[in-house]
């Protein structure tokens, strides 16, 4: 009886084998031919899988580089930053080529047939190739990196937030996202604000009118500069200054020269209208008049009965009305930028 059960178990598992079988049959039909190989729906699957599994590695290997380097603490986060981007790469690479052995393609054929692809996709994918070595280098050249303030010859301002294969994305002050082919930071001139050092000096120009004591406008800047909370007050540099830079047209023009704190340097518009705003506040409160354009007038003849007829040009202007002095502003919407 028992060994009448055994083979009816025998024949139940064969039965289900050949179902099984029968059921996945359809990996092992032919798609295409590589040479002497055939390309089947398994062996698609099967590449497939391996680089699903490689992707999969590429992200514990990240996280795991990840936790280390914040347990020990000795690697600066741009270099983080690059060492995971470089192992995302060489694991993908290394997946890929054993997703194509995995095939049954030779190696030596795939390499013959992939240079002949090369040198036509070299042409058609040119600028794909420029900015993915260009990329490559600005990980290892380290003259750009996440976090870093820059400047694009082309105008674009702003945080560096990502460093991809083909691109890198600039998040600009108004919140905007960017993305810039790689090969424009090689190719063209960037201006690194954050590249060595985080402290910087800017220069805001202004003007008074001829006349104003010098002594007095200084005072009355630097106090105005004091005011502003982007002002560094860090003994190891500079403190403010204040320079008389040309003699104008109608006006003395001078400058504040003035250091920076690091959480300022990324905001260069709304620092400028900052102390802009209490410039201008301070020059009033001093009775310091603010210059503008100076026209004068010819008489070229008059009427017999001595009335003056004069000819006024289109750029001819009479001298305002002094302002009354106001009161001075409770809110320096650009110093509370950030």
């Amino acid at each position: 009886m028992s060994e009448q059960t055994t083979a009816a178990d025998r024949s139940t598992i064969d039965q289900v084998v050949t179902a099984i079988s029968e059921a996945f049959r359809w990996l092992e039909k032919e798609i295409f031919t590589v040479g002497e190989t055939a390309i089947t729906y398994g062996s698609i699957f099967r590449f497939v899988a391996i680089i699903i599994a490689a992707l999969i590695i590429s992200r514990v290997v990240q996280q795991a580089l990840q936790r280390y380097t914040d347990f020990r603490n000795t690697m600066a986060p741009s270099s983080v930053y690059a060492l995971k981007r470089i192992t995302h790469y060489i694991i993908l690479l290394v997946g890929f080529m054993v997703a194509i052995s995995s095939i049954g393609i030779d190696m030596t054929k795939f390499a013959i047939f992939a240079s002949a692809l090369g040198v036509g996709v070299g042409f058609g994918l040119q600028n794909l190739i420029s900015n993915f070595t260009s990329g490559i280098m600005l990980l290892f050249e380290k003259t750009l990196k996440v976090g870093d303030f820059v400047e694009l010859e082309s105008g674009v301002t702003g945080e560096v937030k990502e460093i991809n294969i083909r691109s890198t994305i600039i998040t600009t002050n108004d919140n905007i996202d960017i993305i810039v082919p790689n090969s424009e930071f090689v190719s063209g001139r960037v201006t690194n604000w954050t590249m060595r050092d985080t402290y910087r000096r800017i220069k805001v120009p202004f003007g008074v009118a001829y006349g104003t004591d010098k002594e007095l406008v200084k005072r009355a800047v630097l106090e105005a500069a004091d005011r502003v909370p982007h002002t560094l007050t860090d003994t190891s540099h500079r403190p403010p200054q204040v320079w008389l830079v040309e003699f104008g047209e109608s006006s003395l023009n001078f400058e504040l020269v003035v250091w920076l704190r690091p959480d300022a340097v990324n905001r260069p518009g709304a620092v400028q209208a900052a102390f802009l705003w209490e410039i201008h506040t301070a020059l009033i409160e001093n009775n310091i008049q603010i210059p503008f354009p100076q026209r004068d007038l010819h008489i070229k003849s008059w009427q017999a009965d001595g009335t003056i007829r004069t000819l006024q040009g289109k750029d001819s202007a009479s001298a305002p009305e002094p302002e009354p002095e106001p009161e001075r502003p409770s809110k320096n919407d650009a110093a509370e930028e950030f």
